[in-house]
């Protein structure tokens, strides 16, 4: 019986899409594209809305009238990104090429697919945060003071958004083990549940705020991705650019980042299909990206270890 390879691709798809929202620690941030309009491809439209503020009231002539602009923004989806696998035919065959498949697929989305995913989402928020002026530079976190300096950058979105507002912390793991050893902190940490699409872990929290530990690899200003064709970039992924600057933490409120992700075409080709090899071959390509509206930036604050000068 011939194996029903499209079949096997849906299957693909499905798993691998929710294994990104679980294991990426920027996954949480995909439950604001329900904002967005998209409908496959490298194109999204997002709804920019503008209002006008409140007038006086006349008694003989009643309202003032003010305006409204709601219309969608066509924003371009800015990383595609691809790789093809071959899986002998000899090594695997029609009885256990899901399991072998699965395996293999899982473990490259999880150490090659969701590590450059949230390197990408991060380093384009502080990026972003730097060129709005809203990040600040050259603080090196000690036990001392880390907890002070924290509360200060949660100040500087508060005073603007409210007490009301869900932030969301995102951290180096190692400033956060300094920020859990300083003495100040200790009785101030408590623990909550984080609902990230269907997946719910426990993490800490300040002032009723998540704190999200994440690698201080994908904790940097600028990444380069090398597009695996190049002399030297034939592994693929990523590294930190020359010159990355070093994440300390970064503060938004929770609706804010609006994160695509999608893993647009699995293809899967049996040997008998497969042109070059005797080999099961599967072609993986991913689309996503990141977007914060200009109106939203005064909701983020991000420290970084270098000054930004």
């Amino acid at each position: 019986m011939p194996i029903n390879t499209l079949e096997y691709a849906k299957i693909f798809q499905t798993t691998l899409d929710k294994q990104v929202v679980a294991e990426a620690t920027s996954g949480w941030m995909e439950a604001n594209a329900g904002q967005v309009k998209y409908e496959g491809g490298n194109e999204i439209k997002v709804p920019k809305v503008s209002l006008q503020g409140l007038g006086d009231y006349d008694r003989d002539t009643g309202f003032v009238q003010g305006s409204v602009s709601y219309v969608y923004q066509t924003l371009t989806m800015g990383q595609d990104r691809g790789r093809t696998f071959q899986l002998d035919a000899m090594d695997v065959d029609e009885t256990n090429f899901v399991n072998a498949a699965g395996t293999v697929m899982g473990e490259f989305q999880r150490t090659k697919v969701v590590p450059e995913i949230d390197a990408y989402r991060y380093s384009k928020i502080a990026t972003g945060a730097i060129s709005k002026n809203k990040a600040t530079g050259g603080y090196t976190p000690s036990e001392s003071d880390i907890l002070k300096k924290l509360k200060a950058d949660i100040e500087k979105i508060l005073d603007i958004a409210g007490d009301g507002v869900q932030l969301v912390i995102t951290m180096s793991i190692p400033v956060a083990t300094v920020l859990e050893n300083s003495s100040e902190i200790s009785k101030k940490l408590d623990v909550m549940d984080f609902v990230s699409g269907a997946y719910n872990t426990k993490v800490k929290m300040i002032d009723g705020n998540p704190i999200i530990k994440v690698p201080s690899g994908r904790m940097k200003t600028a990444y380069v991705f090398y597009n695996g064709t190049t002399s030297g970039q034939e592994a693929g992924g990523f590294v930190a650019a020359s010159g990355a600057k070093d994440i300390n933490w970064i503060i938004c409120a929770r609706r804010v980042p609006i994160a695509i992700s999608k893993t647009d075409v699995i293809r899967i080709f049996s040997p008998m299909e497969n042109q070059k090899a005797n080999a099961w071959k599967i072609d993986y390509r991913k689309y996503h990206e990141l977007f914060i509206m200009d109106n939203a930036w005064d909701l983020v604050w991000v420290n970084i270890k270098q000054a930004l000068a």
